[in-house]
């Protein structure tokens, strides 16, 4: 027979149990909380063409505030994942912070209300502040976060319920335990909890992630695009020669394919412009400001250049690189409709996102530049991930001082009056290319056998062009690579040497010499803030 003393133990010890399942069952609220305020913010955003999404809107914040040196790392480790790993660094921070809005509501109410409106409000501000924003931008942030109150409230008052319907009362007679017979009984109570819990954890997950994947605007351009006819060029680029490419395996395409081709950008979800609307405004320090639309441009004598883009966040060796067939209309010719006024140094290109890059003047008028509006890239008209209907081409300069997707504005202005996106948070204002070279095979680490082994690779000099690319193992003197024929200064050049690689780990080093003679330099410098240098290096292990 059990005696009062061990009784009294036995129930500390279901309390103690209780409390923990406690803690776990309010976190599930907090979980459920965040989910179905986030799905209602998604539908109404949805609903109202894409407007006031939270995540996006939050995201783009938190990239605005970033410091350079926390982006360069995060490129660094992520490359084209990056917006990824922001997607679930945020997930992570919302679960902890809908697990500590349970909590408290359970413990220490109305605390767990205070939170999920702070979250609520830091959503809003960030709505609010972004390119673009309109008086209905807020409603879906307060819809999700009125629905997220009323809910949390209601699964809250259910968990308690369930409590106070398994509290032991006491004692009624040695080696007797009694319990309160509760107005509901605890297993109603549980049900009730967990049915309401269940059905809208599961609603939120179904509902935010339909909302998420279905855009009307999205899929409406979509169409609008396939039904478009990529006008030819009246200026097509020359055709490629056989000695314009080299047959290596391993070595990267002349062309890269458009699949391929990295994409670097501010935009956490692709803009869904509809070119029938798109207009491009030149405006600023002009005499005469131009609107043109899209089928206007079209209708304009389009050009064709491959020209080599780069990223300024590409490390030495690194794959933020690309080479592709762009067509579309000078800039140039624009900007002398406009007729830029004395003074003027700078042109600055908005994206529709409010992204911003602020590109030379100079460089944007001069006759020997392939600056481009483009409209197509490869034969095709440009991917929706990669600036449809139109985006900026520059050869020369790192994309974030010039090739702006998805622009709508060229505002000719000066450098001390205006600075791009990336120049107000610490980038150099002009972003020239470096001359560079990469080895793309053999991979660095690997294993090859001895004997006659191709090395190769790309080297890319914009303007200049590239004269010569030499190569050295180990200790050795640099020997001079075989090359392909130039097509064009503006795109890269691809390279081979033919080492007869003996037994043992060698280290393998590439550099390239422009037109004008210039050595590619040694040094090394980290991308921040005009581009990275160095010379790209490999290690390989003959056997």
């Amino acid at each position: 027979m059990q005696t009062p003393t061990n009784l009294l133990v036995e129930q500390r010890g279901a309390a103690a149990m209780t409390r923990r399942a406690l803690t776990l069952w309010s976190s599930l609220v907090g979980v459920v909380t965040a989910l179905v305020t986030l799905a209602t913010a998604q539908v109404l955003s949805a609903a109202l063409g894409g407007v006031g999404d939270p995540l996006l809107a939050v995201g783009s914040l938190l990239v605005d505030l970033a410091p350079p040196e926390l982006k360069t790392l995060v490129i660094d480790l992520f490359s084209t994942g990056d917006k990824l790993f922001l997607f679930l660094s945020i997930a992570v921070v919302l679960l902890a912070l809908s697990v500590i809005v349970g909590v408290l509501q359970l413990r220490k109410p109305p605390l767990g209300l205070l939170v999920l409106v702070g979250v609520g409000a830091v959503a809003l501000l960030a709505v609010v502040t972004r390119a673009g924003v309109t008086p209905l931008s807020p409603l879906p942030i307060l819809g999700g976060l009125a629905t997220g109150i009323l809910l949390l409230r209601v699964l809250i008052g259910r968990l308690s319920a369930w409590r106070d319907a398994r509290q032991p009362i006491g004692l009624q007679a040695p080696g007797t335990r009694n319990w309160a017979e509760p107005q509901h009984p605890a297993s109603i109570e549980r049900r009730r909890f967990l049915v309401l819990a269940l059905v809208a954890g599961i609603s939120a997950a179904v509902v935010g992630s339909a909302a998420r994947t279905m855009s009307a605007a999205s899929s409406a351009v979509t169409a609008v695009r396939k039904a478009i006819l990529l006008p030819a060029a009246v200026a097509p680029a020359p055709e490629l020669a056989v000695t314009s490419t080299l047959d290596v395996a391993g070595i990267s395409p002349f062309v890269t394919p458009t699949a391929d081709f990295y994409r670097i950008d501010t935009a956490l979800q692709v803009p869904a412009v509809d070119p029938t609307t798109w207009k491009l405004r030149i405006t600023g320090m002009v005499e005469q400001e131009i609107e043109i639309g899209f089928d206007e441009l079209l209708a304009l004598p389009l050009e064709e250049h491959y020209v080599t883009l780069a990223c300024v966040s590409n490390e030495v060796g690194g794959n933020l690189i690309g080479n592709a067939l762009w067509r579309g209309y000078p800039i140039r010719e624009l900007l002398a409709r406009a007729r830029p006024t004395a003074g003027a140094d700078m042109v600055l290109s908005t994206s529709i996102d409010g992204f911003t890059a602020s590109t030379p003047l100079s460089i944007l008028t001069d006759a020997d530049t392939a600056a481009l509006l483009a409209v197509g890239m490869n034969g095709a008209l440009l991917p929706l991930d990669h600036g449809f209907p139109v985006r900026m081409v520059v050869p020369g300069l790192f994309g974030y001082v010039s090739a702006t997707k998805w622009v709508v504005e060229l505002k000719v202005t000066t450098f001390a009056k205006d600075m791009g996106y990336w120049t107000s948070r610490g980038w150099s204002a002009k972003g020239p290319v470096k001359l560079s070279s990469r080895i793309d095979t053999p991979l660095d680490g690997s294993t090859q056998k001895a004997g006659r082994l191709a090395i190769a690779g790309v080297a890319w000099a914009q303007h200049t062009g590239i004269s010569r690319v030499e190569v050295r193992v180990d200790d050795g003197a640099w020997q001079e690579a075989t090359l392909a024929n130039r097509v064009t200064p503006d795109a890269w050049l691809q390279w081979s040497y033919d080492w007869a690689a003996t037994s043992g780990m060698h280290r393998v080093t590439v550099r390239a010499v422009d037109s004008n003679g210039r050595t590619q330099t040694a040094a090394e410098a980290p991308p921040a803030p005009d581009g990275s240098t160095g010379v790209h290096g490999i290690s390989v292990r003959v056997s």
